[in-house]
C-alpha cells in the first residue's frame, strides 16, 4: 500500500466523517463513491467497512429508541442480510467490473431522490411487509456496491420517524448491514491483514471527520449543505458510471 493511497484514503474519510457528522449519514455512501475513483468496488468494501461498522455502532446507542426501532424495522434488517447473502458472489465474479457502473448510478439516483423531495408514506399496518421486501432489494444492492441506502432510505421516512429516532434508526440498520456485508468480505478473501493499515488510517480520519462535521452542523444551515452535498454525488456518480463504462469497452 503506496504512501499516496493512504494520504487519498485519509482525505475521503475525513471528507466522508465530514458529512457523517453534519448530516448523520453518508459515511459509506461519500467514501466508497471517492475510491471507486482509484480501486476495484470490492477493495474499496473492505476498507470502508470496519470505520462504518464503528462509527454505526456509536451512532446506535446514542439516544433512547432502540427497543422500538428494533421492533419496528426488524423485516427490513432481516431482509438486507438475506440480500446481501443471496448475492455474495458478486463482489469477486465476472460481473464485478459492473459493480463501479451500477455504484454510479446509485449515488445519482440517491441524490436526485434526496434534490427533488419526493416522499411517500407507508401505512404502519404494511411496515413490515414492505419493509421485508425493500431489506431483500436493498441488501442485492449492498452486496454489489456497499451502499445501503437505496430503498432502505426512503422507506425509513416513509414510515414517518422523527428526526432523532431516524438518526439512530439508520445507526442501527447500517450497523446491520455492515457486519453482514463483512462476513460476505471475509469468504471472498476481500478482508484480510492487508487492509488493516488503510482501515486504521480510515478509521482516525472518519472520527476526525466527524468531530469537524458536528462542530459545522451547529453552525450551518443543514438544508445548504445537503443540496451541495447532493449535487456533488450526483456529478461523482455520473463520473464514476461514465469512466468505468469507457474502460469496459475501451
Amino acid at each position: 500500500m503506496v504512501d499516496h493511497l493512504l494520504i487519498f484514503i485519509a482525505f475521503a474519510f475525513l471528507l466522508a466523517g465530514f458529512v457523517k457528522g453534519a448530516l448523520g449519514l453518508g459515511l459509506p455512501t461519500v467514501a466508497m463513491g471517492l475510491l471507486a475513483v482509484t480501486m476495484p468496488p470490492g477493495q474499496a468494501i473492505a476498507i470502508v467497512i470496519v470505520p462504518a461498522i464503528v462509527t454505526n455502532i456509536w451512532q446506535t446507542f446514542v439516544g433512547p429508541y432502540l427497543r422500538d426501532i428494533l421492533k419496528r424495522l426488524w423485516p427490513l434488517m432481516v431482509g438486507t442480510v438475506v440480500g446481501i447473502w443471496l448475492n455474495a458472489g458478486l463482489l469477486t465474479g465476472p460481473y464485478a467490473p459492473y459493480g463501479t457502473v451500477v455504484l454510479g448510478l446509485l449515488l445519482v439516483i440517491y441524490a436526485i431522490v434526496g434534490l427533488s423531495k419526493f416522499s411517500f408514506k407507508v401505512a404502519r399496518r404494511d411496515e413490515k411487509w414492505v419493509g421485508g421486501i425493500v431489506g431483500v432489494v436493498t441488501g442485492l444492492i449492498s452486496a454489489a456496491t456497499g451502499v445501503q441506502v437505496i430503498p432502505s432510505m426512503p422507506f425509513m421516512q416513509a414510515i414517518g420517524m422523527e428526526r432523532d429516532e431516524l438518526v439512530q434508526a439508520l445507526g442501527v440498520f447500517f450497523t446491520t448491514a455492515t457486519v453482514a456485508l463483512a462476513f460476505n468480505l471475509t469468504a471472498a478473501g476481500l478482508l484480510t491483514a492487508a487492509t488493516a493499515l488503510p482501515g486504521a488510517v480510515a478509521m482516525v480520519a472518519s472520527f476526525v471527520g466527524m468531530f469537524v462535521g458536528q462542530s459545522v452542523r451547529s453552525r450551518m444551515h443543514p438544508d445548504v449543505f445537503r443540496r451541495w452535498f447532493l449535487i456533488s454525488m450526483i456529478l461523482l456518480g455520473i463520473y464514476l458510471a461514465g469512466s468505468a463504462l469507457m474502460k469496459l469497452h475501451g
